[in-house]
């Protein structure tokens, strides 16, 4: 997995700012990019901008070749399960609707199943920190703690399944889970989501892997029509 890119700083901007115009199309697949222009354009060394590109060719957006130069690599080739392209498609407000619909989808493979392991394989352990997710959530006072600990909560759903491939599925949630939390108990303040993490909490703990199941998709399925709902109330506003 690349390194994490945090935009603080001249080169975390640049980074930014390059992938966020390829991201969107700006920039389209295919294009060659114009080093010397880039660096005029935006007024940093071209040291600075090499820089920046490296980091774009090792999440697979960019490349370089020999006459052609450095090129904007077909969207096939993208590494769109990196945290941060995800979180670069999130902050993009063009696209973050598609994402928001792929994530849901993704959650609802992946999550029903590994409530199921969860409730076969789950340790003492792990029931304590979905507890302490349950009790951040109930205790969050704004949008930002609730949607933290909602993350909590599935990252840990993830770790109990015993599985390290699964674990590490987590990339995909965080940003856009945390994207999608934001949008949700912002509009929704009074939206109470803990007795339906409960009763998933409560069948890991009885070990009964049929009801962590059902009890996982009735929660996505209500995640889903809390953004359906926030998103109508959006358009209605318009």
């Amino acid at each position: 997995m690349t390194n994490r890119v945090v935009a603080r700083g001249l080169h975390g901007q640049i980074v930014e700012e390059l992938a966020r115009r390829i991201l969107s199309g700006q920039v389209p697949e295919g294009a060659t990019i114009n080093i010397a222009e880039l660096q005029s354009e935006l007024g940093v060394s071209l040291t600075a901008v090499r820089e920046a590109l490296k980091v774009l060719t090792a999440k697979g957006l960019v490349d370089a070749r020999q006459k052609r130069g450095t090129y904007v690599r077909p969207r096939a080739d993208w590494n769109l399960l990196d945290p941060d392209v995800i979180r670069w498609r999130v902050t993009d407000a063009d696209t973050r609707p598609g994402l928001l619909e792929d994530l849901h989808e993704v959650r609802g493979i992946v999550e029903p199943a590994a409530a199921r392991l969860a409730a076969l394989r789950g340790e003492a352990t792990h029931l304590a920190a979905l507890d302490e997710a349950l009790a951040a959530m109930d205790s969050a006072r704004d949008h930002h703690a609730a949607a933290a600990a909602d993350l909590a909560f599935h990252r840990t759903l993830l770790a109990a399944t015993g599985n390290e491939l699964l674990t590490k599925l987590e990339v995909i949630m965080e940003s856009g889970l945390a994207d999608r939390d934001r949008l949700v108990h912002k509009a929704k303040p009074a939206s109470d989501p803990v007795p339906s993490h409960r009763r998933v909490v409560d069948a890991i703990r009885a070990h009964d892997p049929d009801g962590a199941e059902l009890a996982m998709r009735e929660l996505l399925a209500r995640s889903a029509d809390d953004l359906t709902e926030v998103r109508s109330s959006k358009r209605r506003q318009r």
